[in-house]
């Protein structure tokens, strides 16, 4: 019976228990785009604005070159990167060869000292060969690392062992893709869904323990850069695959097709994550290739409500847009960021003050992570930005420079990696350092 009276007291516990872990876990930043990958910071306590100095920085680790974004868990920080002599000046269309090292670095997160790194000799055969363009993901004790040539790394998270590795390009027989494998890998259960591509390998799942695969499907000409993307439509979970021909919706357990729906960017670029708000379904690709889907609401199915052109919808190069109450904000190709209409298309604002400053540029980015009431917005020349995004119109809080733009494109310096909001601080990284700055409130 003394047990019987303590077990209120034992359940209440476990309760906060839980609550106080699932609290812990939203401060991390553990993959692409965030713990349930939809651009949302939701760790409280951080500042209204920036000092007039800028908020200041608790560290900085010397990395090489990447694309790659960091991720933040279990009080570490994982980065990939690429050593390597000088890289010549990138041209679009173009396979430069380039040899160096790649690799994968696990730095403490309170003081950035490193912990572990695993490295392994590779070639690169791409365009723009500015190193990893994947951000790990950890997944318990494991870490997911994919290399710009397709190595795919099961890596222990403590002391960075490899639990198995895998070829992609020999497992499946086919060829990295011109600006290299750039798919973030998706844990779904016990499941790894990768992008790789080859025939009817296009989508990939494999055991996450083993790397066995479990299914594979679909072929196109070339995969696209698209991370594979679960939704919950139609009454069961849809797993999204846009590679360079068509969107299309697959059974995440078996590989098997629901619905596919036509659309094809130049240049093969599929790469914005799609973007789901109520029944509609938004992706978007440079040259204004994109288009707004609703979604069936009681099986696996989709019609088209527009498609993109010019003054309709926007052709986000590889910054995924941000939904919410009807209205899209994102990026377009050449640096305007916009305010769009979902059900039309339509824009209602753009401006230029969040990315190039004043005027058009091809390629010129942002990223757009929302936390509480506004948007930090990290743009391609290394600014951190606090705004808040509605339909009135871009209301800027307050910006200040985080780290330097080394990498080139078109003639200017910029630098194209996702950063990580965690632990009350941005993480971000160019070609030579990953700072980890504060932006807790006093």
């Amino acid at each position: 019976m003394k047990s019987l009276g303590r077990l209120p007291l034992l359940l209440s516990f476990s309760f906060l228990t839980a609550i106080a872990g699932s609290q812990l876990r939203a401060e991390d930043w553990p993959q692409w785009l965030g713990p349930q990958r939809d651009s949302v910071w939701r760790e409280t306590g951080i500042a209204d604005s920036f000092p007039a100095e800028g908020p200041p920085e608790l560290w900085r680790h010397e990395v090489g070159y990447g694309y790659a974004g960091p991720a933040v868990a279990q009080e570490r920080v994982f980065v990939a990167d690429f050593l390597t002599g000088d890289i010549p000046y990138p041209s679009a269309g173009r396979r430069d060869r380039l040899t160096g090292t790649e690799r994968v670095l696990c730095l403490a997160a309170d003081d950035g000292r490193l912990l572990w790194k695993h490295e392994y000799p590779c070639t690169y055969h791409i365009s723009y060969p500015y190193g990893p363009r994947v951000t790990p993901t950890v997944d318990g004790d494991h870490l997911y690392s994919l290399g710009a040539e397709g190595r795919l790394l099961c890596l222990r998270v403590a002391d960075g062992a490899v639990v198995w590795s895998r070829e992609l390009t020999d497992a499946y027989g086919c060829k990295t893709p011109i600006w290299g494998f750039a798919g973030h890998p998706l844990v779904d259960g016990d499941r790894l869904i990768c992008l790789v591509g080859g025939e009817d390998s296009v989508a990939v799942a494999l055991d996450k323990e083993t790397g066995n695969e479990i299914w594979s499907a679909l072929s196109a000409k070339e995969p696209g850069y698209c991370p594979p993307t679960i939704i919950r439509a139609g009454g069961t979970p849809q797993l999204l695959i846009w590679h360079a021909e068509s969107l299309n919706s697959l059974n995440p357990k078996t590989g098997d097709l629901y619905w596919s729906q036509e659309l094809a960017p130049d240049w093969g670029m599929s790469i914005a994550t799609p973007r789901r708000d109520g029944p509609y379904l938004f992706v978007g690709a440079y040259n204004w290739r994109s288009m707004l889907l609703r979604l069936a609401a009681d099986r696996p199915a989709a019609d088209v409500v527009w498609l993109g052109r010019k003054g309709r919808g926007i052709g986000p190069v590889f910054s995924t847009p941000f939904i919410e109450n009807g209205y899209m904000y994102g990026v377009d190709m050449r640096g305007e960021l916009r305010c769009v209409e979902l059900e039309t298309g339509r824009y209602v604002w753009s401006t230029y003050a969040a990315t190039t400053g004043g005027r058009s540029k091809n390629n010129a980015s942002a990223f757009l992570v929302k936390q509480r009431d506004r948007f930090f917005i990290f743009n391609d020349r290394g600014e951190l930005i606090i705004a808040r995004l509605s339909p009135r119109g871009y209301d800027e809080v307050c910006r200040a420079g985080i780290v330097e733009p080394l990498s080139k494109s078109e003639g200017r310096d910029v630098v194209w990696s996702h950063p990580a909001f965690a632990r009350k601080c941005v993480f971000a990284r160019n070609d030579k350092n990953l700072v980890c700055v504060s932006l807790a409130a006093e």
